[in-house]
């Protein structure tokens, strides 16, 4: 189900705008509020619920709309991204970006506990305890504006995509606390003889410790809230996606004439440009999916492709289904070339 507002959301004049209209607005124009919105009112009670069937009775996270997913440093509290609060909002979303992060209730709940772990090591001051500092590192290392994954790293639990565990200490830890509070998550099988294990021990045993104790820092501040942000929704998605482009490296020419060619015995068979256009949503989805990476980055990379394929006149060389999964290989291989270099985009 997608999140929907009370009975005054379809009262929004800006509902019926085209996109073009819509981008127009500044986020503070929306005047979308976060308890008008039912949906994730029951996602934020049922994270409240988890965390009680854990037993952490003394910790809730504030939450708020803003333009993005974060949890500030020192801010026990979670920032709720706009476009969950309004079905026209996340259609434009899926428009802009290809993808609505959060939009499926389950993903929504994933990240959530990933951001409650931030809120709670912030209303703690967790990160100070040498034991802490011991297995995840220090969360005052720099951000790093790219991080190189190891997808078979046993070190890390993985939950978010694109093994996000590995991409900070800060993260590490709220990836890992994630899979503590998941509900129904048999944690010590799945990660049963994984050093990761003992990151999950110390959280149980943190969790106990901390469960019936006032936190210290307990501040109900907003950062960056939906009312404050004057820039319009054309610069926020323009700047979103020139993160997520991420100068993706290009293909090469050898690449694509594996598939296609522009020796005129192929000169009656579909462009390959065409033939790109057509299974391209295909791609995209599929590649994103397996390789953890943004749909918008791979949808990047297929353009550039079309592009090239234009300008070498290329043409459809092998049967349709025999170029299907060659293309779908090479953007796949291509892709994890490129997060493997070391270029995987750190969240906004």
């Amino acid at each position: 189900m997608s999140p929907r507002t009370t009975t005054h959301a379809d009262s929004f004049t800006w509902a019926n705008k085209s996109d073009a209209q819509l981008l127009d607005l500044r986020l503070c124009e929306l005047g979308l509020v976060l308890d008008g919105c039912d949906e994730l009112s029951r996602d934020i009670a049922r994270l409240y619920q988890e965390l009680v069937r854990r037993g952490i009775t003394r910790f809730r996270p504030h939450c708020w709309l803003s333009s993005e997913w974060f949890s500030p440093d020192g801010v026990p509290g979670i920032a709720i991204p706009f476009y969950l609060a309004h079905p026209r909002l996340m259609k434009l979303e899926k428009s802009q970006m290809l993808a609505v992060e959060g939009g499926p209730q389950r993903q929504r709940m994933r990240i959530l506990r990933h951001e409650t772990g931030h809120a709670i090591c912030s209303a703690y001051r967790l990160h100070r305890r040498k034991r802490f500092r011991e297995l995840f590192g220090s969360v005052t290392d720099p951000y790093p504006e790219t991080y190189k994954p190891q997808p078979a790293s046993r070190d890390y639990v993985t939950h978010l995509d694109a093994w996000y565990a590995q991409a900070h200490p800060a993260e590490d830890f709220a990836e890992t606390f994630a899979i503590w509070l998941m509900p129904g998550n048999k944690w010590r099988r799945t990660y049963a003889g994984w050093p990761a294990l003992r990151k999950l021990e110390y959280i149980h045993e943190l969790m106990a410790e901390v469960a019936d104790v006032p936190p210290p820092i307990r501040s109900r501040r907003k950062i960056e809230p939906l009312s404050s942000i004057k820039t319009t929704l054309r610069k926020h998605y323009h700047r979103k996606r020139w993160f997520y482009a991420d100068n993706f490296p290009d293909f090469y020419d050898r690449d694509l004439r594996r598939i296609f060619s522009d020796d005129p015995t192929y000169r009656l068979r579909p462009t390959a440009a065409s033939f790109l256009r057509k299974v391209r949503p295909e791609l995209r989805n599929a590649v994103a999916k397996w390789t953890d990476t943004h749909a918008y980055t791979i949808d990047q990379v297929l353009r550039d492709m079309i592009d090239r394929c234009k300008e070498l006149g290329l043409r459809l060389a092998v049967p349709e289904a025999q170029a299907r999964r060659e293309a779908m290989l090479m953007v796949t291989v291509q892709t994890m070339n490129f997060i493997h270099a070391g270029h995987h985009p750190m969240a906004l």
